[in-house]
């Protein structure tokens, strides 16, 4: 009996499977069903209803300082510099002397110049006299013509070789005002290149110092002549309106990202387009009595450039990009099914985009929850900044 209980109990037990896997097949498709066999839930997802409005247009540009004025400091005689009256790196006044060259030739050749013009002047006085008795003595041909004339064409002679020692008497005052090399204009002067003692000739290569007035400053920037002609077309076209004075502020970001206290106005547009780049120069020019702004820092400005009406901001998490990089945004439609939508992102303003076509105002966009759909599916629209909704109650059979 022992022995055929055992027998028997292998097909009992499977039996009892058999039986318990048809009970939980029958569960899945029965009880199961009811929890699965409905349709998916809708993912959830956040999202904005955009509008349009006039937005401020604002160009960052990458630019560079540069003195309002620089002068480069080179003698104009040659020399021995006897002295150098400035230090290095501080204010000078315009018609400062900057360096002193020994006078010592140059005063001996205005002495000799000055005498030379004393004797053509004596030379000059006594031909006058001559050539004036020779007149008055012709008419009662108490000399002979040939006489007068050699006495006016003497006279003639003194007055020009007057002229000459007096232009070379004004040379030699020019060469020794040059011994003292004073400053073009009032500015901040740089690190000097010679010491007392040096020899430097006239005109020569090197400056011995350089003078910059940074005070106003300008900042020359670079804008693309693609850009240039954009904002020409659309302001033809009406959708972008410009200051009709003409008079463009200019704010300055500074290396470290803070902001410029001051705020400057654009001076001149290049009228030229840059070959190498592309791109045409504007200038702007900031006051800078604190001279926090120094020769060569680069800076990013900021232009107003018109208003563009009818425009729409999309938050930059809103934008992705097709494979080809075109901006694209996920619009919730009719029966809350998603649509990707083409649209043209023009420019970044803060936290947004700039969109000037492609979405209408009052359509729904996806700003939350991009990762969870694609377009087609139906989604659970909930408005930004809107109370959640209430979680869907517990069914009776939990």
């Amino acid at each position: 009996m022992k022995n055929t209980s055992n027998v028997l109990s292998k097909p009992a037990v499977l039996v009892v499977l058999s039986a318990l896997l048809l009970a939980a097949c029958g569960g899945k498709e029965n009880g199961g069903g009811a929890a699965q066999g409905g349709a998916p839930q809708a993912p959830a997802v956040t999202v904005l209803t955009v509008k349009t409005e006039a937005v401020p247009m604002v160009a960052e540009l990458p630019g560079r300082t540069s003195p309002y004025l620089i002068a480069e400091l080179r003698p104009q005689v040659s020399g021995i510099l006897t002295q150098r009256s400035f230090n290095e790196g501080s204010e000078v006044k315009a018609g400062q002397v900057l360096y002193r060259i020994d006078a010592a030739p140059y005063q001996a050749a205005y002495d000799s110049a000055k005498a030379s013009l004393a004797r053509a002047e004596a030379n000059a006085r006594v031909a006058r006299l001559k050539a004036e008795r020779h007149a008055g003595l012709v008419k009662i041909e108490a000399v002979s013509k040939q006489a007068n004339d050699d006495a006016q064409a003497t006279l003639q002679q003194a007055v020009a070789e007057v002229a000459a020692a007096k232009a070379a008497l004004d040379k030699a005052k020019i060469d020794l005002d040059y011994t003292q090399l004073k400053s073009p204009i009032a500015g901040r002067i740089g690190r000097s290149a010679v010491t007392a003692g040096a020899l430097v000739t006239a005109n020569q290569a090197q400056t011995l110092a350089t003078v910059q007035q940074l005070d106003p400053i300008y900042v020359d920037l670079s804008q693309s002549s693609a850009e240039l002609l954009r904002m020409r077309r659309e302001v033809e076209s009406g959708r972008l309106q410009t200051n009709a004075r003409g008079d463009v502020p200019v704010r300055l970001i500074l290396e470290d990202g803070s902001e410029y206290a001051a705020e400057g106005r654009l001076a001149l547009s290049e009228v030229t387009v840059d070959e190498g780049t592309g791109s045409v120069t504007l200038r702007a020019r900031f006051p800078n009595a604190d001279g926090v702004l120094l020769p060569g820092m680069y800076v990013r400005a900021r232009l107003p450039q018109g208003t563009r009406n009818e425009a729409i901001l999309v938050p930059h998490a809103a934008v992705s990009r097709d494979p080809l990089g075109n901006a694209v945004v996920m619009v919730v439609g009719a029966e809350d099914k998603v649509e990707a939508r083409p649209v043209q992102a023009v420019q970044s303003i803060g936290p947004n985009w700039v969109v000037s076509g492609g979405l209408a105002g009052g359509e729904r966009i996806i700003v939350e929850g991009l990762q969870k759909v694609r377009p087609g599916v139906q989604v659970q629209a909930q408005e930004a900044g809107s109370a959640p909704a209430p979680a869907p109650a517990a069914s009776a059979a939990q």
